[in-house]
């Protein structure tokens, strides 16, 4: 949109900090050709790509597209997926997803994605990393809704800072939460707060152990004789790491978790965890998405 700009903007709004929201709603249905996006409502620069089916048609493979690239102070990413009863879908994105240093007024910068898979269905939430700036001030909220008989593979990997460049996460801040439900019972609820008054989370032999890189992974619902064979090799691929890793079973979920200092090697392990998990929870052999290999 083309305006014209005075020299000067008011006093008021050169003052005023910028809020950019956007909303990606997507509804993904069964249908005689499989599953399909049968509605997308979107709002601002939250996008998709036309859905991959290397699968067959039965499971879509869905490209979240967010072209800014970063948040920045102010801004607020909503994201939605709501899959009716018998389907399945894999949502990744592109490229990492980053949170920018914040503004010296602190506004808060917060994503927020809401899953609801329907009877039946199963969803797999397999972005690549979310990095911090130093001094980001930043929520990170991911709640799941599973119907009966709805299964979820998902996983978080969280960079503080800029390790690679050995900048650290400064007097950022942090608010992530996982919570997963099923018909209204909360299964799982994973919390992680860094805020002035717990800064030595981050250097805590009991926290973060100044590792910058963070990883979980969860899968289930399981039935406990099915999830416990699965435990075995996957603590095999932990100890083979030169890097902290630790799996468990916590109720019907297996949870992987992981502290390290490169993003990609920690991506990489949570996928060779998912190769092993994906056939015993969904009943189908892993097929990475082809964005993975670029």
């Amino acid at each position: 949109m083309n305006m014209s700009v005075p020299d000067s903007l008011p006093a008021s709004a050169q003052h005023e900090p910028s809020r950019w929201h956007a909303r990606l709603s997507l509804g993904i249905k069964r249908t005689p050709r499989g599953s399909r996006v049968a509605s997308a409502e979107r709002f601002g620069p939250l996008h998709l790509q036309k859905p991959f089916y290397p699968e067959g048609p039965d499971l879509a493979h869905i490209y979240l597209l967010h072209p800014p690239g970063g948040m920045v102070s102010g801004d607020l990413l909503e994201i939605e997926a709501r899959l009716a009863p018998e389907t399945a879908a894999l949502i990744t994105t592109p490229g990492a997803g980053r949170v920018y240093r914040a503004r010296p007024d602190r506004t808060l910068q917060h994503q927020r994605v809401r899953l609801e898979v329907g009877e039946g269905s199963s969803m797999e939430w397999l972005p690549l990393e979310t990095i911090l700036y130093p001094n980001a001030r930043t929520r990170l909220d991911l709640d799941v809704e599973l119907a009966a008989d709805a299964r979820f593979i998902g996983w978080e990997v969280t960079s503080l800072g800029l390790p690679a460049q050995g900048k650290g996460f400064g007097e950022g801040e942090l608010q992530q939460r996982l919570q997963i439900r099923q018909e209204g019972r909360l299964l799982l609820r994973e919390q992680l707060l860094l805020d002035e008054r717990s800064q030595s989370v981050l250097t805590a032999r009991a926290g973060l152990q100044n590792k910058p890189v963070t990883g979980l992974m969860v899968a289930g619902p399981f039935a406990q004789e099915q999830a416990e064979p699965l435990l075995e090799p996957l603590r095999e691929c932990a100890d083979a790491l030169d890097f902290l890793a630790g799996v468990s079973l916590s109720g019907e979920f297996l949870l992987i978790r992981t502290l390290g200092e490169c993003s990609e090697r920690t991506r990489l392990f949570l996928e060779q965890c998912w190769q092993l998990i994906r056939p015993e929870l969904l009943g189908r052999d892993a097929c990475a998405p082809r964005i993975w290999a670029t």
